[in-house]
Parts: structure tokens; C-alpha cells; sequence
């Protein structure tokens, strides 16, 4: 299921030609390091890409690219912590990228006049969390997400997702806001469980 084709099982689908190596051509990164690190981080990562795209499809594949863009950008560390906030950080100008891309083909659409009417949504999905969660900005979606499920630092967060410390606190206040608003508007926000 999640980027099986990435981690393989010892099959060699890492190879040592692809290796991170540092300045003196030591490797930071061989096969089991990466395998070890797609271990600890593909699932919770693979569980926020989901639930902030439309399909989980969606989801396997950028999983896929994002450990792929990780190893081509040959990480200058082999610290775990960083490069599990390389990897959100990546996931989250994915996402970013895939949401313009979406908005541009609406847009495109919208102009050619195949656009179809919109319907009301459904009171059912207006009390999804997942639907009011996609509602988000992709980079308020990324600091809830590792706030409050990856139980991510300030300092984690901040490095994730290319932000200053400080300001960390500031949006994610702003996102916690924003979704309270959201759950208010579609009802969740009044006493009803």
C-alpha cells in the first residue's frame, strides 16, 4: 500500500549509487538508513497527506514523491528529526503545488464554460471533519497537523514548514481560529455531538 515501491524489502530498490554522501563522499544515507527512516515517518505521513487531499490515491503518490524529492535533494544531514521536517516541508509544497494546479484547471474550465453548476453540499459532509479540515490553507493544515497529531514543537514546526519560530505561534493561533469558525459554520460549533 504506502509507497511500497520505495521502501522494497531489502531488494535493493535503494541503490548505492543514489546514496546521500556528504563533502568528503561519506555516505549520510545508504539503504537501511533510508528504509529505518521510511519506517518512522512514511505512515504519519502518509495519514496527513490523506486527509488533506481529496483521495488517498492522491495520497500513495505523493507519499512516493516525497521521499523521492528527499533523496534527490541529497539532505546534508542524517539526523532524523531533520529529515522528518524535510519531508513534512516537502509534503506541504506538494500539496501547495497540487492545489494551485487544481485551481488553475477550474479556472480554465470556468472560462471555457464547462464548468458544472455547483450543489449545495449535503448537511452530512458540512460535519466532516476531513471535508472542513481540506477547507484549511495548506500551510495552516500542516501546522494542526503537526501540532496537534504528530504532537510537533514550535521549533519542529517552524523547521518543517520554512517558518520563523516566533511567527509559529502567531499562525497557528490563526489556524486554530480559522477551523473553529469553520466547525461554527457548518453547525459543529453549537453544542452537537
Amino acid at each position: 500500500m504506502v509507497g511500497q515501491a520505495l521502501a522494497g524489502s531489502g531488494s535493493g530498490t535503494f541503490a548505492a549509487r543514489d546514496a546521500v554522501a556528504d563533502e568528503g563522499g561519506r555516505d549520510l544515507m545508504d539503504e537501511q538508513a533510508f528504509q529505518a527512516l521510511y519506517r518512522q515517518t512514511a505512515r504519519p505521513l502518509w495519514a496527513y497527506l490523506s486527509r488533506s487531499l481529496d483521495h488517498q490515491a492522491d495520497a500513495d503518490d505523493l507519499l512516493q514523491e516525497t521521499f523521492l524529492r528527499l533523496l534527490r535533494s541529497k539532505p546534508a544531514t542524517s539526523d532524523a528529526g531533520e529529515l522528518r521536517a524535510m519531508l513534512y516541508r516537502i509534503a506541504c509544497n506538494l500539496i501547495i503545488d497540487r492545489a494551485r494546479r487544481a485551481k488553475r484547471e477550474r479556472t480554465h474550465l470556468e472560462r471555457a464554460g464547462a464548468a458544472e453548476p455547483r450543489t449545495a453540499p449535503d448537511a452530512a459532509l458540512r460535519l466532516d471533519m476531513e471535508r472542513t479540515f481540506r477547507q484549511l490553507r495548506p500551510q495552516a493544515r500542516a501546522m494542526m497537523w503537526l501540532a496537534h497529531v504528530e504532537g510537533a514543537s514550535h521549533r519542529e514546526i517552524a523547521e518543517a514548514l520554512g517558518v520563523s519560530e516566533r511567527s509559529v505561534r502567531v499562525l497557528l493561533f490563526r489556524a486554530r481560529k480559522r477551523l473553529a469558525a469553520l466547525l461554527r459554520a457548518s453547525g459543529a460549533g453549537r453544542g452537537e455531538r
